[in-house]
């Protein structure tokens, strides 16, 4: 079969994906770029689901004395000492009672504006000092207890109040208690606490099973890679594995045949399309020593594919890091050129802004 041709008589694009720029505009679907494009809004939203359906399947399964932390990582977020959380504990039986920070625990320049406030008043939050035990925090409490309607308010508080793009930005510290209770909780994508002395490297001793699909053996690899287990990993019922690493997201998709692990992730959204991003795109791919950039979707993705024939778990870890890195090089370069936003930046705190003046009390 011919390969298309741009118009300047050179290929556009690498991996089996092109980009033309034609008399008629720009044309991003070559090679089936449109058939096989990520939907990131489905992926999201989809991850969500998830997320909030886990929690509201765990909370009846806390026993008394119990303490759920869910917390926007501050080191993925950029957040530094701005500490974004929603604490749950379980004092009797049916009950939850829930907290959530307020400005009196934050720094300045990290505070929640009016409208973040407002948001958190109408998802049912009562101000600092209006629940008894909730102290300087927003309180909740929930008597007798609905598991997903509390679930859902957890979940949008994260989401559109605090910021989070995605719940595996979220870690989570569940402190059982109590007789008759689950000691563990699963609340995929959203990642445990790690260990204080826990090893970012990946086991030498670690080797892929010898027999399975590939989807089975990418799963195990990911998870010694996270330091957990296949149960807390986030996939999706095509198989695709959803995580964070460092502050990029990244998408971990096995495919038998051909056999091959494309690991792929959002550079910037919102990205509006034209001949100089394709070509921009163009020259950079070119220049990668692996890997390739490409439009889809109003969004920018890098992938890089692994082999999935005598599957390697350190080709994988390389090509995740190689993820952090394009993000970490590429995604304020090109958003200077082409606007758009990071993933991250896809949703963002509300800040006090000189709107907010008066001021309000520090402790909403």
């Amino acid at each position: 079969m011919r390969r298309r041709r741009c118009e300047a008589g050179r290929d556009v694009g690498a991996g089996g994906r092109t980009a033309c720029a034609h008399r008629d505009g720009p044309v991003s679907n070559v090679a089936g770029v449109d058939d096989n494009a990520p939907d990131l809004t489905a992926k999201v939203a989809a991850a969500w689901r998830d997320f909030t359906n886990a929690l509201a399947s765990a909370l009846p399964r806390m026993p008394v004395g119990s303490d759920l932390a869910l917390i926007l990582d501050p080191t993925a977020s950029g957040t530094g000492n701005a500490v974004y959380d929603v604490s749950l504990t379980v004092p009797a039986e049916g009950q939850v009672r829930a907290d959530a920070t307020s400005n009196a625990t934050l720094p300045s320049a990290a505070r929640l504006g009016r409208a973040a406030v407002g948001q958190l008043v109408a998802l049912g939050w009562q101000p600092p000092g209006v629940l008894e035990g909730a102290g300087q925090r927003f309180g909740l409490h929930s008597d007798p207890v609905d598991p997903q309607e509390l679930a859902t308010v957890v979940a949008r508080t994260m989401r559109d109040v605090f910021g989070a793009p995605h719940p595996a930005f979220l870690t989570y510290d569940y402190q059982p208690s109590g007789e008759g209770g689950s000691a563990d909780l699963v609340l995929t994508p959203a990642r445990p606490v790690a260990p204080a002395d826990e090893s970012e490297e990946l086991s030498e001793d670690l080797t892929p099973p010898k027999s399975g699909a590939l989807g089975e053996v990418v799963r195990t690899v990911v998870a010694a890679m996270e330091h957990t287990t296949v149960e807390h990993l986030a996939v999706d019922d095509t198989g695709e594995i959803s995580l964070r690493a460092g502050s990029a997201m990244v998408f971990i998709k096995p495919t038998e045949r051909p056999a091959i692990v494309d690991v792929y992730s959002p550079l910037l959204t919102d990205v509006g399309t034209n001949e100089r991003l394709y070509h921009e795109l163009s020259e950079l791919t070119r220049r990668l020593p692996i890997g390739r950039l490409y439009y889809s979707e109003s969004t920018i993705w890098a992938s890089v594919p692994v082999y999935g024939r005598d599957f390697q778990p350190s080709h994988l870890m390389l090509a995740v890091q190689s993820m952090t890195r394009l993000a970490d090089d590429l995604d304020d370069r090109l958003q200077k050129k082409f606007g758009g936003r990071r993933f991250f930046d896809a949703q963002t705190v509300q800040r006090v802004t000189e709107e907010d003046t008066p001021p309000m009390g520090m402790y909403l």
